[in-house]
């Protein structure tokens, strides 16, 4: 390609906009490639702690050019051998021509194919659960100090009983905790493939080492130690099993939705004036209409998780249709899937802690909409009040039930203000409780125990959580977006 050519080819936005610089290394190429050496060098080392005739200085050769991937020679030779994985065996072999005779001795494509993806999916994972539990420690942080604070709960999209906007972050909060829950246990759950041969069957290395079979389980583990992982797959074919990768994509696919849903949330409520993410002094809302302040941010995230959903049914799809041992369709599918899950997981995630760390609560907005719905709300309190004062209670139903309507049509047929409360004040028949009608009439008596759950939840169940990270957490920065 050349320099003219740069914006005239498909670059995935992924990158050139939304996710990390440290997500897309682990995706990069570079990381890919030195990934591939550095699992013949581990191959290499445990073969010759077993006996095979392998040198210090063969080992030592393939490690002094482990990073220098000549990526144009490879993909020369690619063009000829249609084989990515001997195009790079080549390369490193021109490259380390003492140690060529034993690169990749034994080994089958997958042995670096399979195995660095595993060891990039555990990083990518490390690189994905700290983010999730900064977003729920600031949200956390949001829900303690809003938990008091009445607003409208809200059920088939219309005014319902009240609830608190700290409340309400709970439910935010409990999805991302499970989210948490699936992504530790992808992670932990992880094995290597370790070395395993062309169908799993480990029989290239069992004559390597002359039908020597407690040397082959050796050689298993020594290069999974090497790696990193205490346990390999048990039993493979040519490939680990892509059940693997639609566990993951599943843990990635409900992280979308849980961040969906959030935002969506708070897409609503920004429209209603009650909550709004940040917004930058020089930010612009809108071309046309200089005075919006368009919630982008959240915008974003739903784009971003809409996509990460979507990407579960690819996982899915590739695992049914692995024939026996191994069919190749997997492999074009997997190049798109397992990365642009993860980078599109990061990049929604780093916009969701944006979000997170700079959300605004209008309270005197929230107060003028509860004290739109509260009179209707009212009724049944009123209702035990007059009861209590000795009143007929099916009486004051209907009372109650006449005034409501008349309110009601002053609001929606003439629209008025709800003047239900005035309406009651009025009538004669209230009177034994017209002095007790604010204390009726105050929001904080209708949120329930909403303020205790906040505080029993984040007891209870967030802060323990929280503890695995407490590292990271007492590291938190303020997270700018670039775009």
């Amino acid at each position: 390609m050349n320099s003219l050519s740069v914006h005239q080819g498909y670059v995935s936005p992924l990158s050139t906009r939304y996710a990390s610089k440290d997500m897309q290394y682990l995706f990069s190429d570079q990381h890919k490639f030195s990934t591939w050496r550095q699992l013949w060098i581990w191959l290499a080392q445990a073969e010759r702690s077993l006996g095979l005739d392998i040198t210090e200085e063969q080992i030592a050769e393939m490690k002094a050019h482990m990073e220098d991937v000549n990526f144009k020679a490879a993909a020369d030779e690619e063009r000829l051998t249609r084989h990515d994985v001997m195009a790079h065996v080549h390369v490193f072999a021109k490259q380390c021509p003492k140690a060529a005779p034993i690169i990749h001795l034994g080994a089958t494509s997958c042995y670096v194919g399979d195995n660095t993806d595993l060891l990039i999916l555990r990083a990518a994972l490390d690189m994905l659960l700290p983010r999730v539990a900064t977003v729920i420690f600031c949200l956390k942080e949001f829900a303690v100090k809003y938990k008091d604070q009445p607003t409208l709960g809200y059920t088939h999209l219309q005014p319902a009983q009240l609830t608190t906007v700290g409340k309400r972050a709970c439910l935010w909060i409990q999805d991302l905790l499970m989210d948490e829950r699936a992504l530790r246990r992808c992670r932990d759950d992880l094995r290597f493939r370790g070395v395993k041969g062309t169908t799993g069957t480990q029989a290239s290395f069992l004559q390597l080492f002359n039908g020597d079979g407690t040397k082959v389980k050796q050689l298993d583990m020594l290069v999974t130690k090497l790696a990193g992982f205490t346990k390999t797959y048990p039993v493979t074919g040519q490939t680990y099993s892509r059940k693997v990768d639609v566990e993951i994509m599943a843990a990635l696919a409900s992280l979308g939705t849980s961040i969906h849903k959030m935002c969506s949330d708070i897409r609503i409520l920004a429209s209603n004036k009650e909550i709004e993410e940040p917004f930058e002094a020089t930010q612009i809302g809108s071309s046309a209409m200089p005075y919006k302040r368009n919630p982008m941010r959240s915008e974003r995230c739903c784009s971003l998780a809409r996509h990460l959903v979507s990407l579960y049914m690819n996982a899915a799809n590739t695992h049914c249709t692995q024939w026996l041992e191994r069919t190749l369709d997997d492999s074009a599918n997997r190049r798109l899937t397992l990365s642009e899950g993860f980078l599109a997981a990061d990049a929604a995630l780093l916009t969701l802690l944006n979000v997170s760390q700079g959300l605004v609560v209008y309270p005197k907005v929230i107060e003028r909409h509860i004290g739109a719905e509260l009179p209707f709300m009212s009724a049944e309190n009123i209702i035990m009040a007059m009861v209590k004062k000795g009143e007929d209670r099916q009486e004051c139903h209907e009372k109650i039930r006449v005034l409501s309507q008349e309110a009601a049509a002053q609001v929606k047929q003439h629209g008025k203000d709800n003047d239900l409360v005035q309406r009651v004040r009025n009538d004669s028949y209230f009177k034994p409780i017209l002095n007790e009608l604010d204390k009726i009439l105050d929001a904080r008596t209708f949120t329930g125990r909403a303020s205790s759950q906040v505080e029993e939840f984040v007891n209870e169940e967030v802060d323990c959580i929280l503890e695995r990270y407490r590292e990271t957490i007492n590291n938190i920065q303020s997270v700018q977006l670039n775009i």
